[in-house]
């Protein structure tokens, strides 16, 4: 499963990198969200369809890595269509993303706090639930994104640069216009050359180009992703209460103190970039602060893990929950800080290929942690 999420996630969003220039934004995201609404569709109707173990099992793989596919294009999208928007709303779309998380990690809670003697039926029509809910998600969403363009405030900014290039023509053919009167051909032939700047001036930078201003950006959010993903859950999930005399407490523990709180202060952090926002982008406090997060590693690995081969530190339950809180919450707002400033580093014609640079090396650091996951599991 982690295989085939992240392979089709970096290889699609590295594609998405290159492509967005030929294919708009609008048909890349209406494919995806239609793509993603029939898989899920295929998933809810076989429910009921008994099938042999193999198939199975190649089916439910076949439908992770399509549904990655699509999901990163998707993703990559739109960060590129947020990114024509000012900063804050990069801070929203990335609340957005932690605020799903939250709501998986809750349908977590209700699903352990069911009735354990379910029949089959009732096991067949939670199943059922649950991925009928993405396919209504998913075309409300939709809906939404076809909207977008018609209000007035959307469409500003989608157009501004051509809006900005209208405006500038005009007022080059203004001045042109006089000079021809004043100046002949000789006059005509120069303002010719000028009135042409701009439009050479609207030509998209290359992805190389962009990389350039953004790289350390690029570097900070795959260093972010990589030091949450090694860690997180393989490491978390094997931390155990030390009250062991509550089989209440000790049933929803994992859910409770690594889902439910890593995902609560996460869309907090991601939501905190919206009140205040340090370091800056051209802090060299910022890469450190970044860097400073491998500290968490060792924290972590040196709490209270099952069978652990290390010294346990950290014992009490709170302490599990203060080290995660922290951790959570500085991995929602620096990426979100990174997913921000980057656009700004930037023209705003060139603002879609930065945001999608971003996503690739977003999901580089998440491919990136859950590779060093194993080896740290191992290790504990």
């Amino acid at each position: 499963m982690v295989l085939l999420s992240q392979l089709p996630l970096l290889l699609f969003t590295l594609l998405n990198s290159f492509l967005h220039q030929w294919v708009k934004p609008r048909l890349r995201v209406a494919f995806s969200f239609i793509a993603i609404f029939l898989l899920f569709s295929l998933t809810a109707a076989l429910v009921p369809v008994p099938m042999q173990p193999d198939t199975f099992f190649s089916v439910t793989m076949a439908t992770i890595w399509f549904i990655n596919m699509a999901s990163a294009v998707l993703q990559s999208s739109l960060f590129g269509v947020v990114g024509h928007f000012p900063p804050r709303y990069s801070t929203l779309f990335m609340s957005g993303q932690g605020l799903a998380g939250l709501f998986a990690a809750l349908a977590m809670l209700f699903s352990i706090l069911s009735k354990p003697d379910a029949g089959y039926a009732d096991r067949g029509s939670a199943a059922l639930g649950y991925f009928i809910t993405p396919c209504v998600a998913t075309l409300g969403t939709l809906l939404c994104f076809l909207l977008l363009p018609h209000l007035e405030f959307a469409h500003f900014y989608l157009n501004k640069h051509q809006s900005e290039y209208v405006e500038t023509s005009k007022e080059l053919q203004s001045i042109t216009d006089k000079k021809l009167l004043e100046n002949g051909s000789k006059q005509q032939e120069a303002n010719r050359k000028l009135f042409k700047e701009p439009e050479e001036d609207q030509e998209r930078s290359s992805v190389l180009q962009v990389f350039k201003k953004i790289w350390l950006m690029a570097v900070c959010v795959t260093c972010v992703f990589a030091v949450t993903l090694s860690v997180f859950p393989v490491i978390p999930l094997r931390v155990k209460s030390v009250y062991q005399d509550s089989p209440v407490w000790d049933k929803v523990f994992t859910c409770v103190c690594c889902f439910i709180v890593f995902n609560a202060m996460d869309l907090v952090g991601r939501g905190a970039p919206s009140l205040v926002q340090w370091p800056s982008k051209e802090s060299p406090l910022f890469p450190i602060t970044v860097l400073s997060r491998l500290v968490f590693i060792p924290l972590l690995m040196m709490c209270n893990l099952e069978n652990s081969k290390l010294t346990v530190l950290f014992s009490h339950d709170c302490a599990f929950v203060t080290i995660m809180a922290l951790f959570s919450f500085s991995n929602g707002y620096l990426a979100t800080l990174c997913m921000a400033y980057a656009p700004q580093l930037v023209r705003h014609k060139d603002c879609e290929t930065a945001c999608s640079l971003m996503t690739f090396f977003l999901v580089l650091g998440l491919a990136l942690g859950a590779s060093f996951s194993f080896l740290l599991a191992k290790l504990v």
